[in-house]
């Protein structure tokens, strides 16, 4: 049965994908930073995985050498990874602050999460992806793309994190390996870190996590061109 390693799984969207991909014969390496959210997470992917499916979760912060580690030995055990899904990632301070007074360990720390560890995770995981045909999904926003006053930490990561996988995609193209890269906007959700970018507001309006989670898995299922998607279009059938 198929492998993934979803990061930042403990709560929203890496959970909400997480869940999808246990509801569908997906074996899961799955990890937090805070073990106890992790646990009630691990329980929820338990519920809801077959009796052959295995689900590992591992605490610990993605921009950890060892953690990561860990996460692959973790999917190899399973019998190596089919997709990796880098989801982990942090907004900064809250309320978010303009590019003038952004802290710079604060905006090392959204660069380190955001850009540097998923990257460092992917090299480390690539040997299994080659094996196995595999795909990496790195989850991105449309603050990426779009100037929003206070979004410049976030959204100059996920900037960061948008080019780095296009040019892994053209050199994994270029050198003939059968692995996708993916960049994935999954639009704005109603999940904690979503609130904590708008403190006191109402954001119910937002959909929930799981309503955008089947495209994750519709992705490595129908494996089209490495590229960026918005999870709406994928869920639609609307070209990327």
């Amino acid at each position: 049965m198929p492998v993934a390693i979803v990061t930042g799984a403990s709560r929203g969207l890496g959970l909400a994908v997480a869940a999808d991909l246990a509801d569908h014969g997906w074996s899961l390496v799955v990890d937090a930073r805070n073990a106890a959210p992790l646990r009630d997470a691990e329980a929820e992917l338990r519920s809801r995985a077959g009796s052959r499916q295995q689900i590992i979760a591992l605490a610990g912060s993605v921009a950890d050498a060892d953690h990561r580690a860990d996460l692959v030995a973790a999917a190899d055990d399973l019998g190596g990874l089919d997709l990796l899904v880098n989801n982990a990632g942090i907004l900064g301070p809250s309320p978010l602050p303009g590019l003038s007074v952004l802290g710079a360990a604060a905006y090392r720390e959204i660069l380190e999460i955001g850009v540097v560890a998923p990257l460092s995770l992917t090299q480390l995981a690539l040997p299994s992806l080659r094996r196995h045909h595999g795909a990496i999904v790195n989850v991105t926003s449309d603050a990426a793309v779009e100037a929003y006053a206070g979004w410049g930490g976030y959204g100059s990561a996920k900037a960061a994190l948008e080019q780095w996988s296009r040019v892994l995609s053209v050199e994994l193209a270029e050198s003939g390996e059968d692995v996708r890269v993916w960049w994935v906007d999954p639009g704005d959700l109603r999940t904690e870190m979503h609130q904590d970018a708008f403190p006191g507001e109402d954001i119910s309006d937002r959909p929930l996590p799981d309503t955008v989670a089947a495209a994750f898995r519709r992705l490595a299922a129908e494996r089209p061109a490495s590229g960026r998607h918005r999870a709406a279009d994928i869920l639609t059938g609307a070209p990327a």
